[in-house]
């Protein structure tokens, strides 16, 4: 993979961090170099991987500011491509920069609206496609009214016009509809009102912080509630403390219990197969390898064309049989059903069959 004369210079590879990480970013690095070790022993790489991470403080609780200060700071390294951010508030902030600067990043929020020309997207989650797998999981128990608390963020808001309109389709009522501060820590008021309209359901849609500041309010309100939400509850893997909360809650997770590819990687790696990040970090490293050894040029432009030319990778995340790849104008990388049915059990993320 080097050269023995120790002339080739390792290839560069940006890691954009836009919150806190407990552990400093050693899971999401780990499986980022587990993928990129599986590519090298196919022979087809000629030069080591550096990862160089940065650490912002971004949105929503930090400021766009240190994000784009941040990106120039990774890009002024000399990297090639950069694996971030994660919130899609702050995907949309990187997008246009990485477009300016001509420098591929592939994000790992929820957001499509985050793709760009050099802005690629692999989806732990989707704001405008969980929205349309909760609202066919509600009509499948026979809920015909369902109460929305979202965040009021661009990611709550995003993902409660799309349940809207995916239970208009399906025709579910929305009794009421709540935007809440993505850090609230007191929502009972609001959880009161929603109840008041007698829904048969209630779903959260945000970032996270907020859905625990909703379960604390339905069990203030003693109501006894089916409650559904997003993709922000993976938040569990992380905090063991919250997820007695979010007992018997379905949500939205992108690991499946049957995907062989996730279980080969649990056979290498047991902490990346464990959680959505870890999952999706082998995938990006997987994806970056891959672009490297299809690259005629080691450039940036090069990269971002050798991406595009990345098919068809079996991916650890979703059902079995999801696949990765990118093409022109196409910058997201799951294809087939990589939104999977999940509930907190007993502590446990438990799957759910799908309806």
């Amino acid at each position: 993979m080097s050269n023995p004369a120790g002339t080739t210079a390792p290839f560069l590879v940006g890691v954009l961090y836009d919150f806190p990480q407990a552990d400093g970013g050693a899971l999401f690095e780990d499986a980022v170099r587990t993928g990129i070790d599986e590519v090298a022993v196919s022979g087809r790489l000629d030069r080591p991987f550096e990862l160089v991470a940065r650490h912002a403080h971004g949105l929503p609780a930090g400021t766009a500011f240190d994000v784009e200060k941040t990106f120039a700071e990774l890009v002024d390294t000399g990297v090639l491509v950069i694996l971030g951010p994660t919130v899609s508030d702050n995907g949309l902030i990187v997008g246009p920069l990485a477009d300016t600067a001509g420098v591929p990043c592939i994000n790992y929020t929820g957001g499509e609206r985050t793709r760009g020309e050099f802005m690629f997207h692999y989806q732990v989650g989707s704001l405008e496609e969980e929205p349309a797998v909760l609202a066919q999981y509600v009509a499948s128990q026979g809920r015909s009214s369902m109460a929305v608390a979202h965040d009021n963020s661009p990611v709550g808001r995003r993902y409660a016009e799309f349940f809207a309109e995916a239970c208009g389709a399906l025709g579910i009522d929305i009794t009421g509809a709540a935007a809440v501060s993505p850090l609230a820590e007191d929502v009972s008021p609001v959880v009161a009102r929603l109840r008041s309209g007698a829904p048969e359901g209630l779903v959260y849609l945000g970032m996270g912080v907020a859905a625990r500041a909703v379960a604390l309010a339905v069990e203030s309100e003693k109501w006894d509630v089916p409650v559904v939400a997003n993709s922000a509850l993976m938040f569990g893997y992380a905090r063991r403390d919250w997820r007695a909360g979010w007992e018997g809650w379905v949500y939205v997770d992108s690991v499946s219990d049957d995907n062989r590819t996730r279980a080969a990687l649990r056979q290498r790696s047991p902490r990346s197969a464990a959680g959505p990040i870890g999952v999706a970090g082998y995938d990006m490293g997987r994806l970056v390898a891959e672009s490297v050894a299809r690259a005629a040029h080691l450039t940036r432009t090069g990269i971002k064309e050798a991406l595009e030319r990345v098919k068809q990778l079996p991916a650890s995340s979703g059902m079995d049989g999801t696949t990765m790849g990118f093409g022109h104008y196409d910058h997201g990388a799951l294809k087939g059903r990589y939104l999977v049915l999940r509930k907190w059990q007993d502590g446990k993320s438990v799957q759910v069959a799908e309806p």
